[in-house]
């Protein structure tokens, strides 16, 4: 809500109106992208299953 009021300045019932992709969208125009996109690889997965495994 701080980022959708504050940064964007969009109204409440803006805000509370749009997906989530469209408010990703919208944090993207106004800061740029996300450092990395949010995706693993498959070796990077099987690093973290290793080291943390399910019990």
């Amino acid at each position: 809500m701080r980022v959708g009021l504050g940064v964007l300045r969009l109204s409440p019932a803006a805000l509370w109106s749009m997906t989530p992709r469209e408010l990703a969208t919208a944090l993207e125009g106004a800061l740029g992208p996300a450092p990395g996109d949010g995706a693993i690889d498959r070796p990077s997965l099987a690093s973290l299953m290793a080291r943390y495994p399910d019990r």
